[in-house]
């Protein structure tokens, strides 16, 4: 992710420097092709991440029908919704970043990027509450189970609760890296750094969060729906 941190100091006062171009590309448009074919592979490594995860589910489920859908039963759907919103509004936030990054308006970048990080953070204040819940009653994974409620006494519970742990975990901890990443970046237009032609950090920021979008659209019906 090549940005204009290294540009020249001699940049006029309030107008964002001119990028810089490392010496092995040939000029900037490549540099920046570079940068998003290699944030694509990196997501691609991500999808494929999850992917396991979804075969796991599909399996399991397939082995276990009664069980996974007797717990799903047991999971917040008020508070996934609202979870599915805000994500989804928090995506928004971060292609208007972008927007106004090609604009070079450095300031709404940084006003876009900061409701996005506040939405991620209510994401995950929702979730810290669904997972208090969850170890208060005991719907935990595997050999820590220990609810006595008679409608989840059925093979496969404890299995679908330790699926739900491992995905929606893993999904967390990548919201805490894109919350650090756009605040990274936010940090860069706060200094007023992109333009029309540099806005490559901004995009491919907005595109890692996207995916952490992306990945929860597809664990909300697995989780919640089925």
């Amino acid at each position: 992710m090549q940005s204009s941190s290294t540009a020249p100091a001699h940049s006029a006062p309030g107008v964002p420097p001119v990028p810089t171009v490392a010496a092995h590309f040939a000029s900037l448009d490549v540099q920046q092709h570079a940068a998003r074919l290699g944030m694509w592979l990196f997501l691609a490594t991500e999808i494929l991440l999850f992917a396991g995860l979804f075969v796991c589910y599909a399996n399991y489920r397939f082995m276990f029908p009664d069980g996974f859908a007797a717990a799903s039963r047991h999971l917040n759907l008020t508070l996934g919704t609202v979870n599915t919103l805000v994500l989804i509004t928090s995506s928004f936030t971060a292609a208007m970043a972008v927007h106004y990054a090609k604009e070079a308006k450095n300031k709404q970048v940084v006003v876009m990027f900061i409701l996005t990080i506040l939405m991620a953070l209510g994401f995950l204040v929702i979730k810290y509450f669904e997972y208090s819940h969850k170890i208060h009653v005991g719907q935990l994974p595997g050999p820590y189970f220990t609810d006595t409620e008679p409608s989840l006494q059925v093979p496969g519970v404890p299995m679908y609760f330790t699926i739900y742990f491992l995905s929606t975990g893993l999904h967390g901890f990548h919201v805490i890296i894109g919350m650090i990443v756009l605040a990274w970046v936010g940090f860069k237009a706060n200094r007023n750094e992109f333009s029309a032609r540099n806005y490559t950090a901004v995009e491919l920021g907005s595109m890692y969060w996207h995916l952490v979008d992306l990945v929860w659209i597809f664990l909300f019906p697995m989780l919640y729906l089925i």
